[in-house]
């Protein structure tokens, strides 16, 4: 049985499009999916891309899988590291990392498309404060399958008997399916919570059609047979509860003190700068006012476009707090 439907909220951002999944209303988390963006697709003209300023995140680990197009990643660890189609970024914020994400100069030079995902997963409690760190995978890191119409990709954590050589904190499940139309599979087995979004084509679960757009949370029952009704890419995800979370911007974490205490940090200049991506930053949604200055720490200019684009500026709203406040 399908629990619920839930169509991602499409957001502009001047020619760039996000499809905003989680966090919901009614489903704030899939086991430790707290945040679900389907980037794109983005069809970007010469002198275009995103330029996603360097800011902080706490508390969770990001995860960003491309189906077309590049992004360049660079993060206050020291790492700068190009992301494309089938490879994995998978950064653990813990106590703190800063990171920014842009288009390569080159490729913003000519345009280019850009279609993709991008998840975060809380950490547990015991490794919320872990230290930052930042793992690029590809190829056969991944164990993927292929046959009767189905390509089938097990990006991070344990599904279908196979596991990910991708670092994970918690039990999860992250897969990538490319269908045929006519052919039927059913999600991974023995887990707590699971979703499947809709990214391209359309599918019928339990008798009801999902277009591209929707993820279908499955009730705990449920079979999760998946019937491809087009040519259809569909993302599974879920795994086991790691507990209830605030969230706030690009904050996470089991304490509404750390958060605050983060957003102290970051105001104050204290999480430092992506090495060769300093010289500029997101402050804090909440302040208008210029925040304090953090010191580059190097020279190494930064391209920038004629249409500039950001996400997660804007704070997301806290569940949490909600409950806590009985409405």
């Amino acid at each position: 049985m399908i629990e619920m439907v839930i169509d991602g909220r499409k957001k502009d951002l001047g020619g760039f499009e996000v499809g905003r999944v989680l966090p919901f209303a009614q489903k704030r988390m899939v086991g430790p999916f707290i945040f679900l963006d389907h980037i794109g697709p983005a069809e970007f003209r010469a002198g275009q891309g995103i330029d996603v300023r360097p800011h902080p995140h706490i508390g969770l680990s990001t995860v960003t899988y491309l189906f077309e197009g590049e992004i360049i990643h660079r993060d206050s660890l020291g790492f700068h590291e190009a992301i494309r189609p089938g490879e994995v970024n998978w950064m653990t914020a813990g106590k703190g990392i800063v990171h920014s994400e842009r288009t390569h100069p080159l490729r913003r030079e000519i345009g280019a498309a850009l279609h993709g995902m991008q998840a975060w997963v809380a950490l547990p409690n015991e490794a919320e404060e872990i230290d930052p760190a930042f793992e690029h995978y590809a190829g056969k890191d991944m164990p993927a399958y292929e046959g009767d119409g189905l390509y089938a990709r097990l990006i991070a954590g344990e599904a279908y008997g196979a596991k990910s050589n991708v670092k994970t904190a918690s039990p999860l499940f992250y897969v990538h399916w490319e269908m045929a139309a006519d052919v039927k599979s059913a999600a991974p087995g023995g887990y707590s919570e699971r979703a499947a979004y809709i990214a391209k084509g359309s599918v019928e679960i339990d008798g009801q059609k999902v277009h591209a757009g929707q993820m279908v949370v499955f009730d705990k029952a449920s079979p999760g047979v998946i019937h491809s009704l087009e040519p259809s890419t569909v993302m599974l995800l879920g795994g086991e509860p790691v507990g209830p979370r605030h969230i706030w911007w690009n904050f996470v974490s089991s304490s509404k003190d750390r958060i605050e205490q983060a957003k102290v940090d970051w105001k104050l200049g204290k999480m430092g700068l992506p090495r060769g991506d300093d010289h500029e930053f997101i402050p804090l949604p909440e302040d208008g006012s210029k925040p304090i200055t953090q010191e580059p720490v190097s020279e190494a200019p930064i391209a920038h476009g004629t249409a500039p684009v950001e996400v997660h500026e804007a704070p997301v709203p806290d569940p949490v707090a909600k409950v806590q406040a009985g409405s």
